[in-house]
């Protein structure tokens, strides 16, 4: 497995505990998640049918304020699994410093991947990857630039996975265009990451060759009904996107005392730039707080926020030893 967030495991190895005694913060994953309440029997002990299926896409449109074609998956990473499969092999040109399975799914699959620092060196490629805002400096790319970018590459595949609390920044209302291929995270908003769900926006042809690969049952039952419910919370949703706008600034004022400067973020995760991250890692493992490193950048230290107020208390306790 590639470097990720999330590997708790590690952290108990080394600085031991149990899973229950650490604040996982090394993911970009909501800590207060959205409440599932109930979940009916048949969503259990049922195939799901297409009317449900359906209803799911449904709902995501309604989330993501599009009217494309949509195909329901076992997370945004599912996706990028199936990606490398809709064209023959060819260039692929992808954003970087960014979510690091691109490139490796890519190159595994035959294709020719080039990591490129600005926007417009893209152009040209047979497949253009953007992940808007970008994991893990936060890095934002206006809709105008991107849709001037799309008659410019054979493919455009824009990661959405953090788009969530700014609806302003999602091309998942033009998704319907040629070439366009929208990607969703829902486990990371919505606190689930569990569930395994997410989507892709995109074409009919594109999403229709989307599902036939995924099958017929990609998602579980229980993801299609707690998906919708969540989906269609609006009130929920905007809510919870003003606590965390709020809590970044919070997070951002607790670790000044350290001499950490903000490189980037978003508002489920801030970048810090450390006079020495795995010393800054240690020393918050140190009291059961786990965060993530960067082998590419020794100096770059990411906290996903604290959820509980408990949650917050011994951060900055953990902070101020």
């Amino acid at each position: 497995m590639r470097e990720h967030g999330g590997n708790l495991d590690l952290a108990q190895q080394r600085f031991g505990g149990r899973a229950e005694d650490w604040i996982d913060l090394s993911t970009g994953i909501n800590r207060l998640p959205y409440p599932v309440g109930e979940v009916s029997s048949r969503a259990w002990n049922a195939l799901p049918s297409r009317s449900e299926i359906e209803a799911l896409h449904q709902a995501a449109r309604h989330a993501y304020r599009s009217r494309a074609a949509v195909v329901a998956l076992g997370g945004a990473q599912a996706a990028i699994q199936l990606l490398p499969q809709f064209a023959r092999p060819g260039c692929a040109r992808i954003l970087a410093p960014t979510y690091n399975e691109y490139a490796g799914v890519l190159s595994a699959a035959g294709w020719e991947v080039e990591e490129v620092s600005a926007l417009e060196a893209l152009a040209g490629a047979d497949l253009a990857i953007v992940v808007n805002p970008n994991n893990p400096d936060g890095r934002c790319h206006p809709s105008k630039d991107l849709l001037e970018l799309l008659p410019r590459v054979g493919r455009l595949a824009i990661d959405e996975s953090f788009a969530d609390m700014d609806p302003q920044l999602s091309l998942a209302p033009e998704a319907d265009r040629p070439g366009l291929l929208i990607l969703r995270s829902f486990g990371k908003f919505y606190g689930l990451a569990g569930l395994r769900l997410g989507f892709a926006l995109g074409n009919e042809s594109d999403i229709a060759r989307l599902a036939s690969m995924s099958g017929p049952w990609p998602v579980s039952g229980a993801a299609i009904a707690i998906g919708c419910r969540a989906l269609r919370d609006d009130a929920w949703a905007e809510a919870t996107s003003a606590r965390l706008a709020r809590d970044c600034v919070r997070l951002d004022a607790m670790v000044q005392s350290q001499g950490w400067t903000l490189v980037g973020g978003t508002p489920l995760f801030r970048l810090y730039e450390t006079p020495d991250a795995l010393a800054a890692q240690e020393r918050l493992a140190r009291r059961r707080i786990w965060s993530r490193v960067f082998a590419r950048e020794p100096t770059w230290l990411r906290l996903g926020l604290p959820g509980s107020e408990s949650e917050w208390t011994r951060l900055a306790e953990a902070l101020a030893r």
